[in-house]
């Protein structure tokens, strides 16, 4: 992963997304101890405080646990908590913005309906 800083999304957010890309994609799994804030900060040039944020991030979501003295582990439901977060967050939140722009665009919910059954079709 390549941190944006150009990006307004912060780093530390950022940092928190690529370890729940990792988790999704099978490469950290449940109970699998997890990089250091030190190690990403090595990893990513930033400050370990920036690190830390975004590990503790995932740590306030459940997506991780502490092991005082250990460091930070992928929680049993790792897995179902991002998947369950970013359908009720990130899909909802697109979906939200789709019909607005449609709305915008004249676009009646026929017409839109038709356009994503047709987007579903070519991905398959």
């Amino acid at each position: 992963m390549i941190l944006d800083t150009d990006s307004t999304k912060p780093i530390y957010v950022q940092i928190a997304e690529w370890l729940e890309a990792e988790i999704l994609n099978g490469n950290l799994t449940a109970d699998q101890k997890v990089y250091s804030q030190y190690q990403l900060a090595d990893m990513y040039n930033i400050n370990p405080a920036t690190a830390a944020k975004g590990l503790n991030l995932l740590a306030d979501e459940n997506t991780l646990y502490k092991k005082r003295g250990l460091g930070m582990f992928v929680s049993q439901h790792a897995k179902e908590l991002i998947l369950t977060k970013r359908k009720n967050q990130t899909l909802k939140g697109l979906v939200k913005e789709m019909v607005l722009e449609a709305k915008r665009l004249h676009v009646d919910q026929a017409e839109l309906m038709d356009m994503i059954k047709k987007e579903l079709q070519e991905e398959d």
